[in-house]
């Protein structure tokens, strides 16, 4: 593509809310012969961004530096603290990288506490949760079909759940917005099953006045109250004009409000039921499907230590790397604190604790001399109001990542430019798209991208730029970072 068709294709598409008189100098900075800008001089085409919206110096910080150089190409407020959001996973999964290794897998066990006999198991089935940040409904049912393989189909006790691998102080996190019903909040649990969440669908009946309601999984103790009645309207509005509630009991929830008439079809994924809850719904849903009988009930109770005790079934998650594509790729937070919580179970035994998580992560820095003062470690997903760090830091942490002998895992794991993950629908114009290995981060007042740029000279690139101000999310921090990352890639 031609530099100044690029130009008129890209800027002038993706900066927006700056003045068209400024587009000229946008083309003008990407047309203008390579020239290598001093420490602190911002590039002309970010410098519009800034002067568009009125950025002050102080809520942004921008870094960018060649893998294996002295010092920075561009170093703006880089020992500045700031709120990195989610690009904070980039730091987390690299020491989960490290220091447990590209293989490193959780573990759930299975216990039968009774004899078996004729396919019966005569007593409880007690199911110890390894902390498996990714037992995800078909993993779940694997582990039963397995169970079912080893002889038991029908068990006569109760279901019984041990969750004493992670302190229950791990599953007590403030929640960045007291909505403990959305995905993104849920918190840890030894055994947490399918992310915690059900995908409720919604469709207009044909006799023009009901919603229909289903549920994926259907888990039969959560009760649906359908209050949804329709109105003729085009399928658009938030949530479908659709209002969730739940119960004080927590297993029953009820839809309210007028949903579109000419919505197809609508998803809402919701959290619900607290973990163990959820395990136990999901158990008695999929047992059945296999043919299994169960009618006991659900209790939560550690299992004494024994040495002669042996489990039916062991179920392994896939191994760390793909783990961490999760991560990173799609912004997963709760399996983010999975992984901090194993980093301190690693490293200081059970139980978990997310203090023991981010000592074994600032211990990782130390080992490798990066400053890490000031940063603040909340739960090492940026899923919070009080994490800091300084771009100096973060870049000296993924100068590292670039340079270990698992860098491809960990390069895979972030979002390209222009094709998947968070960065799928940003810089998608001949050049850039492909060529960026970016973790994004957004919160309220906050936005930011940190990782690798592959840029059109062949040098590779440490890309950071985070910004802490008034509606950074809804627009100015990615076009401030997205504008760095276009400079970074154009060098």
């Amino acid at each position: 593509m031609a530099l100044l068709s690029f130009c008129s294709s890209s800027v002038a598409s993706n900066i927006r809310g700056v003045v068209l008189l400024a587009v000229g100098a946008v083309c003008a900075a990407f047309s203008a012969p390579h020239t290598i800008h001093a420490q602190n001089t911002v590039p002309p085409a970010v410098q519009v961004v800034i002067n568009g919206h009125r950025l002050p110096e102080n809520t942004y910080t921008l870094y960018v530096k060649e893998v294996g150089s002295e010092s920075p190409l561009l170093a703006i407020n880089e020992h500045l603290p700031l709120n990195p959001a989610s690009t904070i996973k980039t730091l987390t999964t690299l020491a989960g990288l490290q220091l447990l290794g590209p293989t490193y897998n959780w573990t759930t066990e299975v216990y039968a506490l009774g004899e078996i006999s004729n396919g019966t198991l005569q007593g409880d089935l007690l199911i110890r949760g390894g902390g498996d940040p990714f037992l995800v409904e078909e993993h779940f049912r694997s582990l039963l079909k397995t169970l079912q393989r080893r002889g038991v189909n029908n068990i006569t006790g109760d279901l019984i759940i041990d969750a004493s691998l992670f302190h229950p102080s791990a599953s007590q996190e403030p929640l960045i917005d007291n909505d403990s019903r959305r995905a993104y909040n849920v918190l840890p649990h030894a055994l947490m099953v399918n992310f915690q969440t059900v995908n409720f669908y919604f469709y207009p009946h044909e006799n023009g006045r009901d919603v229909i309601i289903k549920a994926d999984p259907a888990l039969p103790n959560l009760a649906i109250n359908n209050q949804l009645s329709q109105r003729d309207a085009a399928c658009s509005g938030f949530q479908r004009g659709i209002s969730f509630d739940v119960d004080d009991a927590g297993n029953t929830v009820t839809f309210s409000g007028r949903f579109p008439s000419r919505c197809d079809e609508y998803v809402l994924t919701r959290s619900v039921l607290d973990a163990p809850a959820y395990a136990y719904g999901l158990f008695m849903q999929l047992w059945q499907e296999l043919g299994g009988e169960f009618s006991g009930s659900l209790r939560e109770q550690a299992l004494p230590a024994d040495p002669l005790r042996v489990p039916i079934v062991r179920h392994d998650s896939p191994p760390l790397a793909d783990i961490i594509k999760s991560i990173n790729k799609y912004s997963n937070n709760m399996m983010t604190r999975h992984l901090l919580l194993t980093l301190g179970l690693e490293r200081s035994g059970a139980p978990a604790t997310v203090e023991n998580g981010i000592a074994a992560v600032r211990n990782y820095l130390d080992q490798h001399n990066i400053d890490h003062a000031q940063m603040v470690m909340v739960n090492g997903s940026g899923l919070s109001r009080d994490v800091r760090l300084t771009s100096n830091m973060l870049g000296a942490a993924l100068e590292r990542g670039y340079q270990i002998p698992v860098m491809p895992e960990y390069l895979a794991s972030m979002p390209l430019s222009g094709l998947d993950g968070t960065m799928r629908t940003r810089l998608t114009q001949d050049g850039p798209a492909g060529s960026m290995h970016v973790k994004t981060g957004s919160l309220d007042n906050v936005a930011g991208v940190a990782g690798y740029v592959h840029a059109r000279s062949g040098k590779h690139y440490v890309v950071i730029a985070i910004l802490n101000h008034t509606a950074a999310d809804a627009g100015p921090g990615q076009e401030l970072a997205d504008a760095l990352l276009n400079w970074a890639w154009s060098q």
